[in-house]
C-alpha cells in the first residue's frame, strides 16, 4: 500500500478540490481519500494533481541517441513530475509505419512514464505524399504532425479530410519557412542591434491565417503547436468564436524570457519559435486566461554539444525543458500582473492535452486508477547541467532561480520520488 499525509488537492473536477486530504493506493487504485485533521492547522506546502501530460517533447531515439535515448528520456521526464509524454515523430528514421510505433510503444511498457507517440503526415516529413495515417491511428498514433517541419497548403487541406472519418487530429506547427531562413532570433529591435537575422512575427501568423481558413473550408480537428505571437493569439481567438475545432498550445520558455535573452549570443537560447518582446508574452498570458491557449508545453529539444557549441548561426535550434517545466512556468505565472489560479494553470497539463488526444483522464477519486503528480509550492530551485539528468545539456534556465518543483509521481502501481 502507498500511503501520503497532508497533502493539498489542486484539482478543480475533484470534490476534494482545494482541501488538504490522505490517500491510500492499494493495487495501483485509489482505495481512500479523507480529509485532514485540523486542516486550518496544516501548513504543508505539498499539493497532488492527476498526472502531468506534456503534450510536445522530443527523444531523438532512434537515430539520434547521443543526443538521447528513450530509457533516458523516461529517467528525465520522471524528474520533472510527469507521467506521460507525447513523443515528435521527428526521430531516423521517422515514426511513420506500425513497426515504428511499435519501436517506441515497447520502450513504453518498459518505463513508468507513458510515451505516446505521434505519427507523421508525409512520407520522411518531406511534406509530399501522405503516411498510411488510418493504419498507423489503428496502431496507436495519437495525432499526427511533421513535427518540427510546416505541412503544405495542399497536404494540410488533404489531411484535414483523410482524418476527419477516424475522429484524427492534425497538429501544424505554424511556420512559412521562406520568411525564416537564416533567423536566429526574434526581428525587431534587439536583433537589429545585435546585427542578428530576424524570425518576423509574419512567418507565424500568415500560416495560422491560412490554415484557419482550410479548416473553415474543410471541416476537421486543427492543433496549432508552438504559438509565440500577439496576431496569433486573436486569430485564433476569433476563430474559436466562429466555432471552429481547433486547439492551441505554447511553451514553458516563451512565457518566461524576451528576446532580450539574446544579448549574450549564448545558443542556448536559441529556439524556435524565438523568444519575442513583452507585447507578444502578455498576449500569450491572456490567450492562456481567456482559454485561447488550451495547452503548455515543454517543447523538450536535446541538442549535444556538437549541436550547440558554434556561432549563433550554426548553432540548432531548441532546448531542455522537463526538469525546469513546472518550476519555470509557476515563477512566471508568479511574476504576473493577473496571475492564473493554480487549477488553471494545471489543467493546461493535465486535463487539456488529454481532452485534445482523447486519452484517457484520470481522476482524483475512491476506485480510479491511481496517476497523480506530487509538488511543492514553495520549494526554491537552482538549475544546473551538473544536476540535471538529461544526456544533453542545452537548457536556457542553467542558474535561474525558480520556484516550486515535482516531489514524486505515480503511475502504474509504481510511485517514484523526485
Amino acid at each position: 500500500m502507498f500511503a501520503i499525509d497532508n497533502v493539498l488537492v489542486l484539482d478543480a473536477r475533484s470534490p476534494f478540490h482545494q482541501k488538504y486530504v490522505h490517500i491510500r493506493i492499494e493495487g495501483g487504485i485509489i482505495s481512500s481519500i479523507e480529509l485532514a485533521d485540523n486542516p486550518s492547522k496544516t501548513t504543508s506546502s505539498s499539493c497532488v494533481s492527476i498526472g502531468w501530460i506534456d503534450m510536445r517533447a522530443h527523444v531523438p531515439e532512434p537515430g539520434y541517441e547521443h543526443k538521447e535515448t528513450l530509457e533516458n528520456g523516461a529517467k528525465v521526464a520522471q524528474k520533472g513530475g510527469f507521467t506521460d509524454v507525447v513523443l515528435l515523430p521527428n526521430t531516423l528514421p521517422t515514426r511513420q509505419n506500425k513497426q515504428d510505433l511499435a519501436y517506441l510503444l515497447q520502450h513504453h511498457a518498459q518505463t513508468h512514464v507513458a510515451m505516446h507517440p505521434l505519427a507523421a503526415v508525409t512520407i520522411d516529413t518531406k511534406g509530399k505524399d501522405l503516411t498510411d495515417m488510418i493504419d498507423l491511428h489503428r496502431a496507436g498514433a495519437v495525432a499526427f504532425t511533421d513535427g518540427n517541419l510546416p505541412i503544405p497548403t495542399g497536404i494540410l487541406l488533404k489531411t484535414l479530410q483523410y482524418l476527419q472519418p477516424l475522429g484524427g487530429l492534425l497538429i501544424q506547427r505554424p511556420e512559412e519557412p521562406l520568411l525564416t531562413q537564416y533567423g536566429v532570433m526574434h526581428e525587431g529591435v534587439q536583433s537589429t542591434m545585435l546585427g542578428l537575422k530576424g524570425i518576423p512575427p509574419l512567418a507565424e501568423t500568415l500560416v495560422v491565417q491560412r490554415d484557419l481558413q482550410l479548416l473553415q473550408y474543410a471541416g476537421g480537428k486543427l492543433h496549432f503547436s508552438l504559438i509565440s505571437c500577439k496576431e496569433s493569439v486573436d486569430l485564433i481567438r476569433d476563430a474559436k468564436k466562429q466555432g471552429l475545432a481547433v486547439t492551441c498550445d505554447v511553451a514553458v520558455h516563451q512565457l518566461f524570457f524576451e528576446d532580450s535573452a539574446m544579448q549574450g549570443f549564448d545558443s542556448f537560447y536559441k529556439v524556435n519559435p524565438p523568444f519575442r518582446t513583452r507585447d507578444h508574452i502578455d498576449a500569450l498570458w491572456e490567450g492562456l486566461r481567456d482559454g485561447t491557449i488550451d495547452v503548455i508545453v515543454s517543447d523538450h529539444t536535446p541538442q549535444d554539444e556538437e549541436s550547440k557549441n558554434l556561432e549563433l548561426d550554426m548553432a540548432e535550434f531548441g532546448a531542455i525543458g522537463w526538469e525546469t517545466f513546472f518550476p519555470a512556468l509557476l515563477t512566471a505565472n508568479g511574476r504576473q500582473a493577473q496571475p492564473l489560479a493554480l487549477e488553471v494553470l494545471l489543467a493546461k497539463f493535465t486535463t487539456a492535452p488529454r481532452e485534445i488526444l482523447q486519452l484517457d483522464l484520470p481522476a482524483l477519486e475512491v476506485g480510479a486508477v491511481a496517476c497523480l503528480t506530487f509538488f511543492d509550492l514553495q520549494a526554491s530551485f537552482l538549475p544546473t547541467p551538473q544536476e540535471s539528468l538529461s544526456t544533453s545539456k542545452n537548457s536556457p534556465f542553467w542558474g535561474e532561480a525558480l520556484t516550486g518543483k515535482a516531489t514524486g509521481a505515480y503511475r502504474a502501481g509504481k510511485f517514484w520520488e523526485v
